[in-house]
């Protein structure tokens, strides 16, 4: 049920408001679609699905029109515009005709699914012909699945790179699930962002520190703890020791937590001296006597994060030894790994896990935390995200309609009413002009009249995301490399997806 101090009237662009007047006379039906479309050369060529429920749950079921949010909206606008264009007539026939409930239909794609770049991913229509313009009056609140959408595709990159180096340098993918931590809740621009960022991630790792995300998880996705932390410094409770006392601060850390696992922020002010002097001497004996459910995680956390972690990791395999793997790839003491959390990307991650199997580490001896590159460096365009109009029926008359603009082709939009269906070849396919059989459409009606008709748990989501055997192969950042490409995508179609 949307939120009721939330007025939906006012939930759109401004220009949206006069768009009823514009519409050609005797329109009965607008049909729209949102797509994340595809570029040659683009960084990504399929994304995760993702975050749609929450919208509808939120801002858009139930009750959304009452007689105080007209006369709110009237107000607003006439003050906005300086004249009368609101529609007042409009959304008081609405409101009577279905007690403030939208009467649109929005069918999707099952959220968590993987689809390549340049299909549909849900269409919103009219369900009464008397109410046309409200398919896009809602495009400006549904567009912004874009967030969600784009921190899962790459939440689940950063898995593909995790889980290639993991199994080759291990020989398993155990612990995939926590390489992974969010640290970019302070990073973001709100707390809303935190959640749908936080949650999208949640899709494909279960390590944050991001609450938002976890509460958005419980909510609305029926996850009762969708992600762990641990007890962790930051540099306050480091510095707030002295210089002179630093042994003395992680000293204090290692009686405060004593089981469990344990991260400690030790670059404050040397970090190679800090692994070295204290960690790896004077704390020596009081770090081998944890155990691998009780680890001591040190993090660095300033300079280059390839040459400072090999140059740590190089520091602790003095200090404590290791031991070599069934794959031949060295690995600290199970009591004793890293976490890099300072200048992590998806480019960051592959240099340092190739630069640590060059020189012999496994990855199992690092995890990683991602803040502003998870959360906050992206925005519509990173996957090109697009709500279009595509069929609309006038004087009972349906016509497929698009745009084409000369001036950039890759603009160009569907035609007519869509579905989406694996076709013959096993590929997935948006067919367009509404020839596509129902019952090999892949949209699934979530959204009809007010009501929410199809939910998803963050468990079945998850499943729908999870990776196959061949994402490990495929090449950094999901790129354009059509072989591999159509060797997923046949596998998704074959149902091994």
């Amino acid at each position: 049920m949307a939120a009721q101090d939330f007025n939906f009237l006012l939930a759109t662009d401004s220009y949206k408001i006069t768009h009823y007047k514009q519409y050609p006379p005797n329109v009965s039906k607008v049909y729209s679609y949102f797509e994340c479309r595809h570029k040659k050369g683009a960084q990504f060529n399929e994304v995760v699905f993702f975050g749609l429920q929450y919208l509808l749950k939120r801002y858009i079921a139930g009750c959304v029109v009452t007689e105080e949010k007209i006369q709110e909206a009237k107000v607003f606008y006439q003050m906005h515009f300086k004249q009368k264009v609101f529609d007042e007539e409009g959304w008081r026939k609405l409101l009577e005709r279905y007690d403030g409930r939208l009467p649109i239909r929005v069918k999707a794609v099952p959220e968590g699914r993987i689809i390549p770049r340049g299909n549909v991913l849900f269409t919103v229509e009219n369900t009464d012909p008397d109410f046309y313009w409200l398919t896009n009056y809602i495009e400006t609140m549904l567009v912004q699945m874009w967030y969600p959408i784009t921190v899962a595709t790459i939440s689940r990159e950063f898995k593909k790179i995790l889980a290639k180096h993991l199994k080759a340098t291990s020989g398993s993918l155990e612990g995939l699930e926590f390489k992974l931590h969010d640290f970019g809740y302070r990073g973001v621009s709100s707390q809303e962002s935190a959640a749908l960022g936080g949650a999208a991630h949640l899709v494909n790792f279960c390590s944050t520190d991001t609450v938002a995300g976890l509460l958005m998880a419980q909510r609305y996705y029926n996850c009762p703890m969708a992600g762990f932390s641990i007890p962790a410094a930051e540099h306050s409770t480091i510095i707030s020791w002295g210089r002179n006392r630093e042994k003395e601060a992680y000293e204090y850390l290692l009686d405060q937590f004593p089981t469990g696992p344990m991260a400690v922020v030790s670059d404050s002010y040397d970090i190679f001296k800090a692994c070295k002097h204290i960690w790896g001497n004077k704390l020596k004996e009081r770090v081998m006597e944890r155990s691998e459910d009780s680890m001591l995680v040190i993090r660095p956390d300033s300079g280059d994060p390839t040459e400072t972690l090999l140059g740590v990791i190089k520091i602790l395999e003095e200090c404590f030894s290791c031991s070599v793997n069934s794959v031949g790839y060295k690995v600290l003491p199970s009591y004793l790994r890293i976490i890099q959390g300072d200048g992590i990307d998806l480019c960051s991650v592959e240099k340092i896990l190739k630069k640590l199997s060059d020189e012999g580490w496994s990855a199992e001896n690092v995890f990683f935390g991602c803040g502003s590159a998870l959360l906050q460096k992206l925005n519509r365009d990173t996957l090109n995200c697009a709500f279009k109009c595509s069929y609309v029926e006038t004087n009972g008359k349906g016509m497929d309609v698009y745009k084409q603009p000369v001036t950039d082709p890759s603009k160009g939009s569907k035609r007519g009413r869509l579905s989406l269906r694996r076709n013959s070849d096993g590929l997935i396919e948006t067919v367009e002009r509404g020839v596509g059989k129902p019952e090999e459409d892949m949209l699934v009606t979530v959204f009809e009249n007010g009501t929410i008709l199809q939910e998803y748990s963050l468990d079945e989501i998850r499943k729908n995301a999870r990776l196959w055997e061949e994402d490990l192969s495929l090449s950094q950042h999901n790129q354009d490399h059509p072989t591999s490409l159509e060797i997923h995508q046949k596998h998704i179609m074959n149902g091994v997806h």
